[in-house]
């Protein structure tokens, strides 16, 4: 994501970039610490109920685009993603341009592994993806991280072979853009689609949110959340 980041925020096990605190809000009534919430719908008969969760689990092999616009949680969401894969000894790589305000320390301070985490800096948007492409071939990795921007465009031949790879590999390919929920997505070869959001909650909490807006195995609708502590000068 562009633009600058400042210290990071502690949460239990979890940071925020100070970039993305500054939305605020209230939490969603029944939405507690690290729960994911799920829109009404029916449940087929004889089917099991799954709860959906923001894990490395729930976007293994599918093609996964992550919105958000300025405040929002997008980069924290992303981290959780990655100590999430390290838990599970999976590797991870976040690629990314020299535009982005990603900085390696602030993930440190949330516990990940920069020992363990691949991280690959390009000259632009179209460069991540083609590098993603590269990385995904090795079928090394069970995380990767496309840090797009603002406006990115990824050629539909391109997205279908890492969707493919992404198949073939069980690898959770994960892209960050820059911009509203309502605008339109990479496109049609996104399996799952969620917007990022932050709001405060207290004098020193924020809610880091997600919230589905397309989802090719649950359906849209689930929202997952997790609390987050500010840093001092926040509140």
């Amino acid at each position: 994501m562009s633009g600058a980041m400042s210290l990071p925020v502690r949460k239990e096990n979890m940071v925020v970039t100070g970039a993305d605190m500054f939305a605020s809000g209230s939490l969603p009534q029944g939405v507690t610490l690290g729960a994911t919430a799920l829109a009404p719908r029916s449940v087929s008969p004889g089917s099991v109920p799954l709860t959906p969760r923001w894990d490395l689990q729930e976007i293994a092999g599918r093609f996964t685009e992550l919105s958000g616009l300025g405040g929002s949680a997008c980069l924290t969401l992303a981290t959780s993603m990655v100590l999430d894969a390290q838990r599970q000894a999976e590797t991870a790589a976040w690629i990314t341009s020299n535009n982005s305000s990603f900085f390696p320390l602030d993930v440190a301070a949330a516990g990940v592994d920069l020992e363990a985490l691949a991280v690959v800096r390009v000259p632009d948007a179209p460069s991540v993806a083609r590098a993603a492409d590269r990385l995904a071939r090795s079928g090394a990795f069970g995380l990767l991280v496309l840090d797009l921007g603002a406006n990115p465009r990824v050629p539909a031949a391109l997205q279908a072979r890492l969707r493919s790879l992404a198949r073939k590999h069980d690898t959770a390919i994960l892209c960050l853009t820059e911009k509203s929920g309502s605008a339109s997505s990479l496109g049609s070869l996104v399996s799952l689609r969620g917007e990022a959001r932050i709001r405060r909650v207290g004098d020193d909490r924020f809610a880091c949110e997600l919230r589905v807006l397309k989802d090719k195995c649950r359906g849209p609708g689930w929202v997952h959340t997790e609390i987050c502590c500010g840093p001092e000068g926040m509140y």
